[in-house]
């Protein structure tokens, strides 16, 4: 009897034994996978700051060649001023030619309108009526200088002097082109509104 309580009891054990091997198994075989993820990651970050540090050092080394090149540029152009003011001294005997200013550019001019001449024009007329003549003579030469001494101005002015002549008045001196000659005779002791324009009588 002893001996079969102490087998029962043996296998019993052999049992629990193998029961809690086989459990151990299956907790490494499901820990594996786990333990390959955590090693990928670790894997993988550890390439990411590789290729992190890669970068970095090409874009060092790039700023490096182009603050050389930069410089050496510089010295190179340092030295060429440097060549250029020794040959500038070696020659004492040469002036350097002045530079040349800038041609500055002139004003644009305002010149007088066709109305601002009639307006002077009409202003003549009404003030020899006024102090009673009887006719007052203008000449185109005459009124631009009058007006805008040394610009040329005369088709602006003949074109005035022409549409400002009414019916009686007279030509002096006619001019089929616009010209500084052109001189017209206004007659002044009737200047109403009734009267004609010249070109409406003679057109």
């Amino acid at each position: 009897m002893a001996a079969k309580k102490t087998a029962t009891t043996t296998a019993k054990t052999e049992k629990k034994e193998t029961a809690a091997k086989k459990t151990v198994a299956k907790k490494t075989v499901a820990a594996k996978p786990a333990v390959k993820k955590a090693v990928s990651k670790t894997l993988a970050a550890e390439e990411k700051k590789t290729a992190a540090k890669k970068a970095v050092t090409k874009t060092i080394a790039a700023e490096e060649t182009k603050t050389a090149v930069k410089k050496a540029v510089e010295k190179k152009a340092e030295e060429k001023k440097a060549e250029e003011k020794k040959a500038e001294e070696k020659k004492p005997g040469e002036k350097k030619a002045p530079a040349k200013k800038a041609a500055a550019k002139k004003p644009a001019v305002a010149k007088k309108s066709f109305q601002e001449y009639k307006d002077v024009i009409n202003w003549k007329k009404w003030e020899a009526h006024n102090m009673n003549w009887l006719y007052i003579e203008v000449n185109a030469g005459d009124l631009m200088q009058e007006l805008e001494a040394g610009v040329n101005n005369i088709k602006t002015v003949t074109d005035a002097i022409l549409d400002s002549m009414l019916e009686g008045d007279t030509f002096i001196v006619e001019s089929e082109k616009p010209s500084t000659k052109l001189t017209v005779r206004y007659y002044c002791d009737n200047l109403s509104e009734e009267r004609r324009k010249y070109s409406e009588v003679n057109g």
